[in-house]
C-alpha cells in the first residue's frame, strides 16, 4: 500500500480547485488553466502531488486524482470512459463495451474495448487494474456513433448497427464470430432493428467481408431478411475470407466467398 504524504494548505487547496473543474484525470493543460499558472509551473505542480501520493500518473502529462479523504494512493479507475477519452481522443467505445451498454449481452465484460484514430504502441494496457482493448481505425469511419455524457465529459459509443458493423469486420473484438453471431440475433430480436442501417455502415467501412459475413450470418439465421440478404450478394467483393480469421476453415461456400468450419455448416442444415 503506498501511503500519502502530507501537503500544505496552500497546495491542498490548488489540487482541490483542480480536482472540482476535471472529469477523471487532469493534464498540464487542465490544471494551467484551472489555477492559472503557466504549463511549466502545472507541470511541477502534478509531478510533485504525484510524488507525494496524491496524484497518479497513467501517462506523460496525465495523471487521475487521489481522493482527499483516501488514505491510500492504490486507488482504482472510477470512470474508464472518461480516462480512455482523455488518452485516445479521437476515439469512440465499441465492440463488447458498446454491446453491454446497449443490452445486447448480459454479460459484464471487464475489458474496455476501445476504437481510436490513434496509432497506440500498446494495443493492451492496463490502467490503475483496468484493461483496455485499443484498435486503430480511420478517422473517416467516426461515423455511426452516439453521445454519452459522463459528468462534464461527452464519450463517444458506437450504435447497436454499428456495433455489430465493427464486431463483424474484426470477430476477435467480440471473441469470435460464434459471440458476434449470438450479438446480431439478440440484435434481430430487440425492439427496433435496423438492418438496413447496418448495410450502409457495411458499404461505408469499406471492407468486404462485413458484406459476407454479413449476409452469410442473415441467411442462417434470419432467411426473412431476404433484400438485405440478396444486397449483401449483390455488393460481394472479389476474393475469399474466412468467416472467422482465428479459426480454421473446413469448406469454402462459394456463395458468399466465405471459408467456413464444418460446425458452421452443421448449423446451416439444422436451419
Amino acid at each position: 500500500m503506498n501511503s500519502l504524504a502530507g501537503i500544505g494548505k496552500l497546495d491542498r487547496a490548488r489540487l482541490a480547485e483542480m480536482i472540482r473543474g476535471t472529469e477523471g484525470c487532469v493534464s498540464v493543460a487542465d490544471a494551467s488553466a484551472i489555477l492559472k499558472v503557466s504549463p511549466s509551473e502545472a507541470a511541477k505542480m502534478l509531478s510533485r502531488w504525484a510524488k507525494k501520493g496524491w496524484l497518479n500518473r497513467i501517462k506523460r502529462g496525465v495523471y487521475i486524482p487521489v481522493p482527499l479523504e483516501s488514505r491510500t494512493a492504490d486507488v482504482s479507475l472510477e470512470e474508464p470512459w472518461v480516462i480512455a477519452t482523455k488518452l485516445y481522443s479521437p476515439c469512440y467505445v465499441g465492440g463488447l463495451s458498446a454491446a453491454e451498454y446497449w443490452g445486447l449481452t448480459e454479460q459484464i465484460f471487464r475489458t474496455v474495448t476501445i476504437m481510436t484514430a490513434q496509432k497506440p504502441r500498446n494495443r493492451e494496457p492496463a490502467i490503475r487494474g483496468t484493461k483496455f482493448l485499443l484498435r486503430t481505425v480511420p478517422q473517416k469511419a467516426m461515423f455511426g456513433l452516439k453521445t454519452v455524457w459522463k459528468g462534464r465529459t461527452k464519450i463517444l459509443v458506437s450504435d447497436q448497427a454499428r456495433t455489430l458493423t465493427d464486431l463483424l469486420s474484426d470477430p476477435g473484438l467480440g471473441g469470435g464470430i460464434r459471440p458476434t453471431a449470438d450479438l446480431l440475433v439478440n440484435y434481430l430480436g430487440s425492439d427496433k432493428p435496423d438492418i438496413d442501417l447496418m448495410l450502409d455502415y457495411a458499404k461505408k467501412t469499406g471492407n468486404g467481408a462485413v458484406l459476407k459475413r454479413l449476409g452469410f450470418l442473415l441467411e442462417t439465421y434470419a432467411p426473412g431478411q431476404k433484400d438485405i440478404i440478396d444486397a449483401c450478394r449483390s455488393l460481394l467483393s472479389k476474393g475469399n475470407v474466412r468467416l472467422d480469421p482465428q479459426l480454421e476453415p473446413d469448406s469454402l461456400v462459394t456463395r458468399w466467398r466465405l471459408w467456413v468450419p464444418k460446425s458452421w455448416q452443421k448449423t446451416r442444415e439444422k436451419k
